[in-house]
């Protein structure tokens, strides 16, 4: 048996395979297309609706036989919450998911880091890969409950009046503090998007509410920050509120007083008219005047959902750009290795879910212990790390400007490469390069 890391994956046998998570958990699946989309309402398998085609939840242990899987899909996702709504996800042990076979034998392990402020974790995610079918593990937490991660998926969730009036972003709840919604600013940065021939990006009522709460933030202490006084960062309040990000990026800026004038000055230097211009798609705002000299103070966050999809294109863009780069430099492209990207991918969650930064972990690890424990058996291995880089091209790029990260890659011994990146720390994205030879 296997014991999966973030990212680690296994190929299932065939025939339905089982799993379950003991403890105080709730688990539920979600039946998803290529697209990543549920196809119905049906297709979110939970205590209140225990069973789709091909998959079958009894107490803590769901089935799923992908043979039986509705046409189309392609992918089934399982997430878990606390079974008592009153006990918080983080006050539990941490998971522990396990997979079994039609005869009951086992095939894998998958144990996330615990949650904190999470109150759903996706723990991993069934997948079509050719004829067969493998398992991955997740690890991704949610702070919006069921409904939010059942929203994100495409099913239509219908709440009560009450919390309407806080979930829909095109009538935002009153604000706290002094922070307000503008009207009419959505039209505006679409518009400034077509032009440039960028897709227009909706509005994501979790990040109207962590703009909201930056702004106020920002306000109160009359002071542009990335990180204000509470010692939360703009990117940690994006988690907070709910929206678990592949991508993101920030306008934080003082004195337009419209969003007609923000708009303008966001469109007067290449830097903020690349955020405003660049591949997002949804977006969540606000701003706050400071109540003593009356500067207006405004929040904008752009945002990409994370995906499993998503991060499988994003990181194979990065092994291609650091590809060329080697070519360029008459050097062999190295081989993507399922093991240094488990090894990536985990330090990457780590460095969030622990809050550091370094090739060295609080418990003393580094690349070449995290590269043996994945199973990479390598006889020379490398690490580049970077946070706050909102594309793959930012990264590596950043990777070639640095002499120290451009030897790493330009290493003519090294032979194979595993990335990883995780969203919800202080600066943003945090991204692993895990090179081997």
């Amino acid at each position: 048996m296997s014991e999966l890391v973030p990212g680690g994956n296994v190929p299932l046998p065939d025939g339905p395979v089982s799993v379950r998570v003991p403890g105080g958990f709730d688990v539920s699946a979600l039946v998803t297309d290529e697209g990543g989309k549920v196809g119905g309402d049906a297709d979110f398998v939970f205590y209140n609706q225990p069973e789709a085609p091909g998959a079958r939840l009894h107490g803590d242990r769901l089935t799923v036989d992908p043979a039986r899987l509705r046409p189309g899909a392609t992918r089934v996702t399982v997430a878990v919450s606390p079974s008592d709504p009153r006990t918080a996800l983080g006050a539990l042990p941490s998971p522990t998911l396990h997979v079994t076979d039609a005869r009951g034998r086992a095939v894998t392990r998958f144990t996330p880091a615990r949650p904190r402020q999470e109150t759903v974790l996706l723990l991993a995610e069934f997948y079509r890969r050719g004829e067969g079918w493998k398992l991955r593990a997740l690890g991704q937490g949610y702070a919006d409950g069921l409904a939010g991660l059942a929203r994100d998926f495409g099913v239509e969730v219908v709440e009560d009046t009450a919390a309407s009036d806080v979930r829909s972003p095109a009538a935002p709840a009153a604000p706290r503090g002094p922070a307000a919604g503008p009207d009419g600013f959505l039209a505006l940065v679409n518009s400034a998007r077509t032009a440039a021939g960028s897709r227009p990006v909706t509005a994501d009522v979790r990040l109207v509410s962590a703009a909201r709460d930056h702004a106020a933030a920002m306000a109160a202490a009359g002071t542009l920050s990335v990180e204000t006084r509470d010692g939360v960062s703009v990117h940690q309040r994006v988690v907070r509120a709910g929206y678990t990000y592949l991508t993101v990026g920030e306008h934080l800026v003082s004195g337009p007083r419209t969003p007609a004038e923000f708009v303008a000055h966001c469109l007067g230097t290449e830097r903020t008219r690349r955020t405003l211009h660049a591949a997002f798609t949804h977006t969540g705002w606000a701003y706050a005047s400071d109540g003593g000299s009356g500067v207006t103070f405004w929040t904008v966050l752009w945002a990409v959902p994370f995906t499993a999809d998503g991060l499988t294109r994003t990181t194979a863009e990065v092994v291609d750009l650091t590809n060329r780069e080697r070519a360029a430099a008459g050097l062999p492209a190295l081989a993507v290795d399922p093991r240094l990207t488990a090894a990536a991918q985990a330090h990457s969650a780590d460095m969030v879910a622990r809050d550091f930064y370094s090739h060295t972990d609080p418990d003393g690890g580094g690349p070449w212990d995290r590269a043996a424990a994945a199973g990479a058996g390598r006889r020379a291995v490398g690490e580049n790390i970077a946070c706050g880089q909102r594309s793959p091209a930012e990264v590596v790029e950043g990777w070639m400007n640095s002499p120290g990260h451009r030897a790493n890659i330009l290493k003519a011994a090294f032979t194979h490469i595993g990335i990883g990146l995780a969203g919800g720390g202080r600066a943003g994205t945090y991204w692993t390069q895990l090179l081997g030879g």
